[in-house]
């Protein structure tokens, strides 16, 4: 910890308008309940560039007690906001890649499914899919617990078909990563809808949690549903 120059932000002044986070170059600012907030004290380098953006003056720096700038962290931060990070698994298969549309996937409601996948892309796993695909932009996005599909015979009728699906285990996966990853992805890719798929069991509503969270945090405004699958019979129960 050192005595160091901070932005400092009065958040009644705040309205969110983000100017300042589109100004800070080193990604330390976001918006979290409508106002802007310091990410962390390792992302501000004190320089103020952000100062004069503010329409309403709300940005001022303050000397006080911080850890000390961190360049890397930085740069680690701005790989993980632009999407571009390593994958985790840094295996060429979980490259991006985009299939069929779906539209000729020989399944219905009523049986299961058969023929071709509605799936139109890959990866699914949410950790490995960037904010900026181009799949998930302006997309029905179909959040789905990895559960489900074991659950529900007709998944691809009902709910992948036309959709880009994520998939992610709030039990098993990083939380904070999750959270972080959904907000980026409905600030990046801002999706026409948005439907969570989760199981009956307690431990799954921590996705639904996850996903309102960052839906929130983002200030997104598309519809959002979610649906709770039976264990058994892998029908919706809510």
């Amino acid at each position: 910890m050192t005595q160091r120059k901070v932005i400092t932000i009065d958040e009644e002044k705040c309205t969110g308008c983000g100017i300042c986070i589109v100004a800070c170059a080193e990604g330390a600012l976001e918006i979290v309940d409508g106002v802007a907030r310091l990410v962390g004290d390792v992302y501000c380098d004190g320089l103020g560039d952000c100062l004069g953006e503010c329409p309403e003056g709300a940005l001022t720096l303050e000397v006080r007690e911080a850890e000390a700038f961190d360049e890397a962290a930085v740069n680690a931060r701005l790989l993980r906001m632009s999407g571009e990070e390593p994958l985790p698994c840094g295996c060429p298969g979980a490259a991006l890649r985009t299939m069929n549309d779906g539209a000729d996937c020989e399944c219905s409601s009523e049986s299961p499914p058969i023929g071709r996948s509605a799936l139109t892309h890959w990866p699914v796993q949410l950790r490995l899919v960037p904010p900026r695909a181009p799949f998930l932009s302006g997309a029905d996005l179909l959040i789905c617990a990895d559960c489900v599909p074991f659950a529900m015979p007709d998944l691809h009728a009902r709910y992948l078909s036309g959709r880009a699906v994520l998939v992610g285990c709030p039990k098993f996966d990083d939380i904070a990563h999750v959270r972080d990853k959904l907000r980026a992805t409905f600030t990046e890719a801002k999706p026409r809808s948005v439907t969570v798929l989760r199981m009956e069991v307690p431990c799954c509503s921590g996705l639904a949690a996850l996903v309102e969270e960052a839906y929130a945090a983002a200030g997104a405004t598309c519809p959002l549903e979610t649906k709770v699958v039976a264990i058994e019979g892998g029908g919706v129960i809510a």
